[in-house]
């Protein structure tokens, strides 16, 4: 969420390098973070599978991490970019 926040807002967004940049990100999330803790990256392909087959011991994280992780990208946004990051963008 940070680099979505980060490549997205402001005067310096370019459409083509803005996604590169988040495709990147992903790219290595799911390189280095998937194989250590087993999870997957898109929190939609976590829960649909686990909601029909019951499993639902797990969920609650994959609900809650991204609505923190998205509120801790806003204050850090806020931090980072003071100049450029107006209340309406971040």
């Amino acid at each position: 969420m940070v680099v979505i926040i980060n490549v997205s807002t402001g005067s310096k967004e370019v459409g083509m390098m803005a996604g590169i940049a988040i495709g990147s990100v992903v790219l290595l999330e799911a390189l280095f973070a998937g194989p250590i803790t087993n999870a997957s990256m898109n929190p939609a392909r976590s829960l649909a599978p686990n909601i029909v087959s019951g499993n639902i011991k797990g969920l609650w994280l994959y609900i809650l991490a991204p609505i923190i992780g998205a509120l801790l990208a806003v204050v850090s946004c806020k931090f980072v970019k003071h100049e450029n990051c107006c209340d309406e963008e971040c």
